[in-house]
């Protein structure tokens, strides 16, 4: 059985990781729809920018952070004047830092499943009258669903793992960004945390082999509903 401190640990990874890629999920669609169809110049450095964290140091993404949206970020510093937004030491700090970590995933997922739309359907579509918002709900969205729904899958079990960027931007605050990497980190650094660091090790195996085993399945039910299995 775990702790109540490891129960905190579970339901707050649990919690940043559905919210960073609900709010993260909206952009990572448009991202992919303007590097998969998109023809304009810089597109090659869009390109690498928006796969960038996944080759950059995770402790070098949150310093990125905490330089950006800081107390003293060159953003922070106005979210905190004008909105009252801090991020630093928060919940909300960490679901950003796994938002930005996970979205290189979510992206690749999805352009791969609208690089794979068949462009006839959508021209066909056209010709009978369907504008192009109408041909995007009804035609494009119903076949890259699979690609949003694995990457969304996807996006949840990275966040779930996330651990350099969220301990450097916004630290290990017990309750508030303790997620289950750093509740780890900590048991490792306690003379008893033995024991403690084993279950939540446990427990994180079984979270993301269940996300990744929930994202095949899901991809291949919905490519059967859609016909394309």
């Amino acid at each position: 059985m775990l702790t109540p401190e490891e129960w905190t640990a579970v339901a707050l990874s649990l919690r940043v990781a559905f919210w960073a890629t609900f709010w993260s999920l909206p952009f990572a669609v448009l991202t992919a729809w303007v590097l998969a169809r998109g023809r304009f110049p810089g597109r090659s450095l869009l390109d690498g920018l928006v796969y960038l964290p996944l080759v950059l140091p995770k402790v070098v993404v949150g310093y990125l952070l905490l330089l950006s949206l800081g107390g003293r970020g060159f953003i922070g510093q106005y979210l905190d004047a004008w909105f009252g937004i801090k991020l630093i030491f928060t919940t909300a700090g960490a679901t950003v830092a796994a938002a930005v970590v996970s979205f290189p995933l979510t992206v690749n997922a999805i352009r791969l499943a609208l690089e794979a739309v068949d462009r006839g359907l959508e021209t066909a579509a056209r010709t009978l009258g369907a504008s192009r918002l109408d041909v995007f709900f009804s035609v494009t969205l119903p076949l890259m669903l699979p690609g949003i729904l694995s990457g969304a899958l996807l996006a949840i079990a990275s966040a779930l793992g996330e651990f350099g960027a969220t301990i450097t931007f916004v630290s290990n605050v017990e309750g508030q960004t303790r997620t289950i990497p750093l509740a780890i980190y900590s048991a490792t650094h306690m003379p008893d945390g033995d024991a403690m660091a084993l279950r939540l090790t446990l427990v994180s195996v079984v979270l993301a082999l269940g996300s990744l085993l929930l994202a095949s399945v899901v991809d291949r039910r919905i490519r059967v509903m859609i016909g394309r299995a």
